[in-house]
C-alpha cells in the first residue's frame, strides 16, 4: 500500500513508520508544523525545530522521504479558536480531540487526497477494524497509553483510511522496537501536554489570549477566602495542584465567572461535591448509534473507566441525555467529553453540558 505516515519526531510515530516500512509498504512521512511559534513565541521555546530534526534523522535512517506541511493557520482557525472560546465560557476544552478530527485527519487529508495514498498512519495507541463495510475503533492493548479518548470525535470516512500499527503493543514493547530498529530518537522522552503548546506553559497561553483578572479562592463550605487566584479561566473543575494553598489537599469544585471566584473544597469533604449524574449532548457516534443504555465511559484520558447508564431526555430525543455513573467523580466539568465504550470498542463521545444534574 501507499501510506502517508504522520511523523512527530517522537518515538511512537517513528516506530509506526519503521514497522510499516519493514512490511514493505510504500511510505512517505509528513511532519505537520502546527506550533504557535509565530503567535506566541515570546512565551517560551517551541520545540518544533528539535522535533523536525529528529523526524529528518529517522527518515534518513529508514530512507523514507519526508515532507513538511505548514498548518499553523488551519490549526489556529479550527482548534485554537475553539479552545479560547470554550475557556471564555468557563468550560474545560479538549483541543486534542479536534486536532485529530480537524487537522491530522481533516485538513491534512484534504491536502493529500489526490496524491494516491491508500491510508494515513500515525503512532496512536488504538486499532481500527472493519466488519461488513462498517469501521470500528478499538482500544489499544495498553490501557494506560490507549488513545481512543482523543480519537472519539472521528467520522466513518476518517476511520476507513486510518492505520494505527501500535495498538497491538504495550508501550514497553514500543520502546524495545525503537531500540531494535536503532532509531535516532530511541531514548527520547515522550512529549506531554496539549499538542499545539509545546514547551509553552498552559497558564501563559491562557493569559495571552484571555483578559485574565486576579480574584479570590474561597472555601465553598465555610465561605472563607483562602487566598488569591491569578484568573478564573486558569482553573478547571477537579484541579488539585497549582492552587498555592496550605493545609491541603484542596480541590476546585466550582467557578463563578461573574464574581471572578474559584471555589474549592478540602480533601476531607470533597466527596460531598463529587458528581455521579450529569447531562451530555452533541453526540458523535463512530459506527452508528449504539443499542442499549448501559456502557462503560471515560471522562478523561487514562485507564479509568466508569460503569454508566444513559437516559435520553424526552424533550430532545437522541440529542441530549443524562449519564449516571456507578460512582462519583469530582472532576466532571462542562466542555469536557464523555467517551462511551462497549468492552474494547470505542462507540463515540458526547460533550458534558453546562448544567449538570
Amino acid at each position: 500500500m501507499k501510506i502517508a505516515c504522520l511523523l512527530s519526531g517522537g518515538v511512537d510515530s517513528s516506530v509506526a513508520l519503521s514497522l510499516l516500512k519493514a512490511q514493505g509498504h510504500d511510505m512517505t512521512a509528513f511532519y505537520l508544523k502546527i506550533w504557535l511559534e509565530d503567535e506566541a513565541a515570546f512565551l517560551g521555546d517551541c520545540p518544533w525545530e528539535e522535533d523536525l530534526s529528529y523526524a529528518r534523522r529517522v527518515c534518513e535512517a529508514l530512507k523514507v522521504p519526508l515532507e513538511v506541511v505548514p498548518m499553523q493557520r488551519e490549526y489556529y482557525d479550527r482548534v485554537v479558536s475553539y479552545t479560547v472560546g470554550e475557556l471564555k465560557k468557563g468550560y474545560t476544552p479538549s483541543p486534542d480531540l479536534f486536532c485529530n478530527e480537524r487537522i491530522k485527519f481533516g485538513a491534512f487529508y484534504d491536502q493529500i487526497k489526490n496524491a494516491g495514498f491508500d491510508k494515513i498512519a500515525t503512532g496512536h495507541y488504538a486499532t481500527v477494524c472493519e466488519n461488513s463495510g462498517v469501521f470500528y475503533l478499538k482500544a489499544g492493548v495498553d490501557p494506560v497509553k490507549d488513545q481512543t479518548y482523543f480519537l472519539s470525535h472521528l467520522r466513518q470516512d476518517q476511520l476507513s483510511r486510518l492505520l494505527f500499527p501500535l495498538g497491538i503493543f504495550p508501550k514497553t514493547r514500543v520502546r524495545e522496537l525503537a531500540r531494535e530498529f536503532n532509531l535516532p530518537n530511541k531514548d527520547r522522552k515522550d512529549s506531554q501536554g496539549i499538542c499545539f503548546l509545546g514547551k509553552i506553559k498552559y497558564r501563559d497561553f491562557v493569559k495571552t489570549y484571555l483578559d485574565v483578572h486576579p480574584g479570590n479562592i474561597v472555601d465553598i463550605r465555610e465561605d472563607r477566602v483562602l487566598g488569591p487566584h491569578e484568573g478564573v479561566w486558569l482553573y478547571t473543575i477537579g484541579q488539585r495542584s497549582g492552587l498555592g494553598l496550605s493545609g491541603g489537599p484542596w480541590y476546585v469544585v466550582k467557578k463563578d465567572l461573574q464574581e471572578n471566584i474559584v471555589y474549592v473544597a478540602h480533601g476531607d469533604v470533597s466527596d460531598i461535591y463529587k458528581k455521579s449524574e450529569y447531562r451530555v449532548g452533541d453526540f458523535n457516534w463512530l459506527s452508528g448509534e449504539p443499542l442499549g443504555s448501559e456502557f462503560e465511559v471515560k471522562i478523561r484520558h487514562g485507564a479509568q473507566k466508569f460503569k454508566a447508564r444513559i437516559e435520553w431526555d424526552s424533550l430532545t430525543p437522541r440529542q441530549s441525555a443524562v449519564v449516571r455513573l456507578d460512582e462519583g467523580d469530582q472532576g466532571i466539568a462542562p466542555g469536557q467529553f464523555t467517551v462511551f465504550y462497549s468492552d474494547d470498542v470505542c462507540l463515540g463521545c458526547g460533550t458534558i453540558l453546562d448544567q449538570p444534574v
